[in-house]
């Protein structure tokens, strides 16, 4: 199946819903990233919005702080994640598996 070719207009579209999402998707990890957002409300909010849905779940990991990509890639594959999988993918065991790893540790 071929893709109908697009007006000059309609590419133009595309290209700004595009960058819309790249930049919503940035906004919400970086508010993950100094402490806003915790993961939880990150996961919350890829239910109801289909931009954030479709962020890659190792790069939210990655924008926690003190994560980076050894520790996502370990963390995933220990919750038997796949590499390629998106917010919205994930089942209910493996989202709160993630939430619980990552939950604020309480200091005593």
């Amino acid at each position: 199946m071929t893709i109908p070719p697009l007006s000059d207009e309609q590419r133009q579209q595309a290209r700004q819903a595009a960058t819309h999402a790249r930049r919503q998707r940035a906004a919400v990890k970086h508010r993950l990233r100094t402490g806003e957002l915790s993961l939880a409300e990150v996961l919350a909010i890829a239910d109801t919005d289909d931009v954030i849905a479709h962020a890659k779940v190792v790069d939210v990991l990655k924008s926690l702080p003190r994560v980076g990509a050894v520790r996502a890639d370990r963390v995933m594959k220990r919750l038997d994640i796949a590499a390629n999988r998106r917010l919205r993918g994930l089942g209910r065991h493996q989202a709160s598996a993630l939430v619980a790893e990552f939950a604020p540790r309480k200091r005593t």
